[in-house]
């Protein structure tokens, strides 16, 4: 069971950055970030159900997850190198409930990055989504198809969709039953990214993140849509680099 994969560890990082990807997402999401974060060092999650955990029940329940998710992380927190975590939609939340964990265990992170998602106090119904669409898998195949998150060549296979389909669909349905409960603030900064075309979450939404911490907050939106971060990744906004408004 392994919940961090790291293809490029970086013994002289200066600070550390945790990946989660979104629904029906993989690792494999974030291959080329270690290369193009030379003073980075990048691990990201690996959520079960896919990739090389394909052989295990895909998750059911986000918060365990996060659990889970949080107790992989912390032994990254022991010396003095900075974990930042960095989640895309679904994988916003993730990473926003294991912050919250590491920060009751005095683990917490240094900053957190929530990209393409609606705050988590706010409904993560999708626009248009029904109450069982995450049962219909015609219905979850247009709507990856009109986020551009997968290949429309890809979903048309039937043996790919096979493969993939159980899993996007575990995650949708794991998703859209999450909760969220009231808690102590974070105390660390947060970062909301959100594309200007995004269909599926509005600046004001992206932007409610604030309310979930009393540290430092910025919004920041970027062209693009929901899956802006693969044609453009914010690798300026994760170094200090640079700042989009």
């Amino acid at each position: 069971m392994t919940w961090l994969q790291c293809p490029r560890p970086r013994p002289y990082a200066r600070q550390r950055l945790v990946c989660f990807p979104h629904a029906g997402g993989s690792a494999s999401f974030f291959r080329d970030w270690g290369p193009a974060l030379p003073s980075v060092e990048v691990h990201t999650v690996c959520y079960p159900g896919r990739a090389a955990r394909i052989g295990e029940p895909p998750p059911t329940d986000l918060t365990a997850m996060a659990k889970e998710t949080a107790s992989a992380i912390e032994p990254l927190t022991d010396d003095d190198l900075p974990v930042a975590l960095f989640g895309h939609s679904m994988g916003a939340v993730v990473a926003f409930e294991t912050a919250r964990l590491l920060q009751a265990r005095g683990a917490g992170p240094s900053h957190l990055y929530v990209s393409g998602s609606r705050s988590p106090r706010l409904s993560n119904m999708r626009p248009g989504a029904s109450s069982d669409a995450h049962d219909a898998p015609d219905a979850i195949t247009a709507e990856l198809l009109a986020l551009g998150g997968t290949d429309a060549e890809l979903l048309a296979d039937p043996a790919f969709r096979d493969l993939v389909l159980p899993y996007v669909l575990a995650d949708f349905r794991m998703f859209d039953a999450y909760e969220y409960r009231p808690g102590p603030q974070l105390t660390c900064g947060v970062t909301a990214i959100v594309g200007r075309a995004d269909p599926q979450v509005s600046a004001a939404q992206s932007e409610a993140w604030s309310e979930v911490t009393d540290g430092p907050f910025r919004h920041v939106t970027v062209p693009g849509d929901h899956f802006y971060l693969a044609h453009e990744p914010p690798f300026p906004l994760l170094t200090g680099t640079g700042v989009s408004t």
